[in-house]
């Protein structure tokens, strides 16, 4: 790599990596043909857009080409033979790492930039061994971008030969200190971007973006623990090849980038004694066009080995139950907190098991005993010899007395270890009733068990949506937030530079940005507040064709393109707030523009004690794979917006005392809403 005249440095912005020289001064090339030849790759327009505007502007370079994936940059390399190709590294397709060496091999004079919202140092390091000329993180100014296409073209001229490639150590040896600075306007965008990182590295679970061919861009601290590997090993390395299961990653990134699958979760083989699980998901742009992938790492073998500790403990608590069927039994763990509850033990005490699993046994006993600690001393009898026993009184829920019989046993592993207590009662008293209660014991233990696989699933799914959510909103403000910096900045400086059709492009995607943010913040806020049962409603009976015709010519000013037809009932009356009823209808019309065609057709009618309100349009329908979980957050697919929008109909309608459904064989959504207040 040619570096004469030169002088490298590595410098560190917050949420930002560069490899780049010391800017080259502008230059305005009085001969358009000794400007220098570029050519830009990146899957995203709006990028493209601002690169080829900047450098027309600067007057020191020239676009020859622009491409979307790196099947375009090879072909655009091998036709064009650039000086320079600024290369993004995630598209689809063909990412730019493994495009990178193609397209040396076609047009070895080329000097290619690597431009990537990834910002990991190893990652860096990884372009310039295959070969790239420097490393530019998308936070980079487009000043530095321009200067450093036309510096490493210069470069080229100078050395009279190709990109050689690079070792690490080589690398390593150009990189000094790392060297704060930040970008005019930049700061609130990259402060954010730090703290997402922050989470991001110091996060319990494993994490990892990857290029869309499933390419590792970042690993965070957990991951790099789980795989027994460093973060410079992982970066650069298919994702398959760091679990060992290459060909399951393989069709899994398939099903996801090719197939639109929204969430693929895998278990990998046992590795020495290791289990490992992968969950794989997408981040889409505002367009819906995939952007990277995400992985979720998980070592289960605690949880392999729970469970098959679960299935033998279940195996002696049902032959315990089938043997002693009289008695109420449940299990205790280790500090004496309940963790089961049978239909037996429900019966004797009065406690339902939702009101008692989670809490110690020492409810069961008279103040006195619990003041004396009498229930502790009994799981230290028990605990220390095995077993105990004992009669004495009990308390049941409504205060009540009770002679019981007791026994608690110490529960082992086949290894030894203590896992718990087993805990049987016999009321005395009500011997009779308790023999009557045979064979619900097994039905009980099964009930317990169903309900408890149901809490580890809905556990299992929050974290899942947690970390989707945090993947996704932090690239829905990134994005726009940073074609807004970037736009307004060149649109403040250079307005009478830009012709008539770069000032519509420019302010054209500022609108696109501004409103995909405001509909973000939106959704995010009304989501919190319904979450947290703190949405403040003002409900009266209003005329529906009241309420609703404001909303609606907002709609079409909003959407010129779309024909939206209404049908509104005379008369037809409601309780509602207006406010978040035009919410319904705004997020209804915006998810027929998005996904169906025109006309839109909203229409309201009375039936019954109930006012209907149907928005219908002339599209498809929706996917038959989608209609369970249509209204749940996040359950667009391929679309542009964060998913929120019919979970947020649904939620809202049930605020108002009503209900949301999907009609597929109309398709159409259709809003009950009470027309009289069910207030006492």
């Amino acid at each position: 790599m040619a570096e004469q005249g030169r002088h490298w440095r590595a410098w560190r912005q917050p949420g930002a990596w560069s490899l780049t020289g010391y800017p080259a001064p502008r230059r305005v090339a009085s001969d358009p043909t000794s400007s220098v030849r570029v050519v830009i790759v990146d899957d995203s327009a709006e990028v493209r857009t601002l690169v080829r505007t900047e450098l027309r502007l600067s007057g020191a370079a020239v676009v020859e080409g622009e491409g979307a994936d790196g099947t375009d940059a090879v072909d655009l390399a091998r036709r064009l033979q650039p000086d320079a190709m600024l290369l993004d590294v995630s598209m689809p397709g063909m990412d730019g790492l493994e495009a990178l060496p193609l397209v040396l091999e076609c047009s070895p004079g080329t000097r290619v930039v690597m431009f990537s919202g990834f910002d990991e140092e190893p990652l860096a390091l990884r372009a310039l061994e295959l070969g790239a000329t420097s490393y530019l993180a998308k936070t980079s100014s487009l000043e530095d971008v321009v200067n450093e296409l036309v510096s490493v073209a210069d470069d080229a001229a100078a050395a009279g030969g190709p990109t050689e490639a690079v070792s690490r150590e080589d690398v390593a040896g150009r990189v000094g200190s790392d060297e704060a600075g930040t970008d005019d306007g930049a700061g609130t965008l990259e402060d954010q971007v730090e703290r997402f990182q922050s989470v991001f590295d110091d996060a319990a679970i494993g994490m990892a973006t990857m290029t869309l061919h499933g390419r590792i861009v970042r690993a965070n601290n957990a991951l790099c623990r789980i795989l027994g590997r460093r973060s410079e090993e992982l970066l650069g390395i298919a994702y398959g090849e760091a679990v060992d299961d290459y060909q399951a990653l393989a069709d899994a990134t398939t099903a996801i980038v090719d197939k639109g699958a929204d969430v693929v979760t895998l278990d990998h083989p046992q590795v020495g004694d290791a289990y490992r699980r992968t969950t794989l998901t997408v981040v889409r742009d505002l367009a819906g066009q995939p952007l990277y992938l995400f992985a979720q790492c998980q070592d289960v073998t605690p949880q392999r080995i729970a469970e098959l500790e679960l299935r033998h403990s279940e195996q002696r608590f049902r032959l315990m139950v089938d043997a002693v069927r009289e008695y109420a039994i449940f299990m205790l763990d280790t500090e004496g907190h309940v963790t089961s509850w049978n239909v037996g033990a429900e019966r004797a005490k009065g406690w339902t098991a939702a009101e008692v699993i989670g809490q110690h046994f020492r409810l069961f006993y008279p103040p006195e005993q619990q003041e004396a600690r009498h229930p502790e001393h009994e799981l230290d009898i028990a605990a220390r010899e095995g077993v105990y026993q004992e009669e004495g009184w009990r308390v049941r829920k409504d205060g009540s007395r009770f002679w019981a019989f007791v026994t608690i046993t110490k529960i082992t592993d086949e290894d030894g270890n203590h896992i718990g207590f087993a805990k049987v009662t016999r009321d005395h008293t009500e011997r009779m009733q308790m023999l009557e209660q045979r064979g619900q014991y097994a039905d009980a233990l099964a009930e317990a068990n169903a309900r408890l696989e149901q809490v580890n699933a809905e556990l299992a799914a929050a974290a899942e949506e947690q970390s989707r959510f945090l993947a996704i909103t932090a690239h829905e403000l990134r994005s726009p937030v940073g074609v807004l910096s970037a736009s307004g900045r060149m649109l403040g400086e250079n307005w009478d530079r830009l012709d008539d059709a770069e000032r519509d492009e420019l302010l054209a995607g500022m609108l696109s940005s501004a409103a995909g943010l405001q509909r973000l913040l939106g959704d995010l806020l009304t989501t919190s507040r319904l979450q947290a049962a703190t949405l403040d409603l003002d409900l009266e009976e209003r005329d529906l064709s009241e309420v609703l015709g404001p909303a609606l010519q907002r709609l079409r000013v909003a959407y010129p393109d779309a024909v939206i037809e209404t049908e509104l009932g005379a008369g037809v009356r409601a309780v509602v707030d207006a406010d978040r009823l035009a919410q319904i209808v705004d997020n209804l019309v915006a998810n027929a523009v998005a996904y169906g065609l025109s006309p839109i057709h909203v229409s309201t009618r009375e039936d019954g004690d109930t006012a209907v309100l149907t928005v219908r349009d002339a599209g498809p329908g929706v996917p038959s794979e989608l209609h369970d979980r249509l209204f749940e957050g996040f359950a667009t697919k391929g679309g542009p917006g964060t998913g929120l929008g019919l979970h947020i109909v649904r939620e809202l309608a049930r605020a108002l005392g009503g209900q949301a459904t999907y009609l597929p064989e109309e398709n159409a959504f259709s809003i009950r809403l009470p027309r009289t207040s069910t207030a006492p």
